[in-house]
């Protein structure tokens, strides 16, 4: 109806100001141009994303056959937009065990229905990269989501998110790389090493707890290895030292026969 009113609005402006026809519209014409009313987009915002499908919001405004914009009964509506279907890769670290969710579609199925779109997952395990000829087809449970719980490390990898329209247009695709790390590997506990940095002597809590820095077993070995070594030491230094004063009494002999 509103497509049909413009075309209307533009045809008869359009003989209106012809220069070919060269004649102006009836009385009655423009009684009926007066009475026309619809609606213009006054204002246009932003898309809410930069890749991918996204909404964006216009203000809409009525408008007569005098072009005379009411501020006051103006509305607003969210529409679809698209600049870019390819939103690239990236990537996060997350430690097992816990629970991650992969969103494809995010806001926008909110917005325009579940079943507006066709969503299909692929998947190349173990490696982060967009090389297509490396992804498997991947079965997810949820349309638009992939949801691991609990993360393994056998999950990591890359997961491509393609989506599709009603009208099999592409307007997404999503390159999303998984590191998943080991407790045992890596602690992230940012907070507990920051009070550890802050504190050094907290790290020798433990110790100083005990008052045994060293084991019994090791105390053992280094009384086992020490006492021996101690002795062959003391063993060499007598020889050295008995050596020495031998050739110092034979040099006295050699310099009294001399005199």
């Amino acid at each position: 109806m509103a497509l049909s009113t413009l075309w209307l609005v533009f045809v008869l402006w359009t003989s209106l100001y012809s220069d070919s026809q060269g004649s102006t519209l009836s009385q009655a014409e423009l009684q009926e141009l007066e009475q026309i009313r619809t609606w213009v987009v006054s204002r246009s915002f932003p898309c809410s994303v930069t890749c991918g499908l996204g909404l964006r919001t216009q203000e809409l405004c009525p408008i007569g056959g005098t072009r005379n914009i009411s501020t006051s009964s103006c509305k607003l509506r969210t529409i679809s937009c698209l600049d870019s279907w390819q939103c690239g890769l990236k990537t996060q670290t997350v430690t097992a065990g816990r629970r991650l969710v992969l969103d494809c579609l995010e806001e926008v199925i909110e917005a325009m229905g579940r079943f507006s779109f066709v969503v299909s997952w692929r998947f190349a395990c173990g490696i982060i990269t967009t090389d297509d000829s490396l992804f498997t087809r991947y079965e997810a449970l949820s349309l638009d989501k992939v949801v691991l719980d609990p993360l393994r490390e056998e999950d990591s990898g890359t997961y491509r998110c393609d989506v599709l329209d009603t009208g099999k247009r592409r307007v997404k695709r999503m390159y999303k790389g998984v590191k998943v790390l080991s407790h045992k590997d890596l602690n992230l506990d940012f907070a507990k090493g920051l009070i550890h940095w802050e504190n050094p002597e907290s790290w020798f809590a433990n110790l100083t707890s005990s008052g045994n820095v060293y084991s019994s077993s090791t105390i053992r070995n280094i009384v086992i290895i020490s006492v021996p070594l101690s002795f062959a030491m003391a063993v060499v230094i007598f020889l050295f030292l008995c050596c020495y004063s031998r050739r110092a009494r034979r040099a006295a002999y050699l310099c009294q026969d001399n005199i």
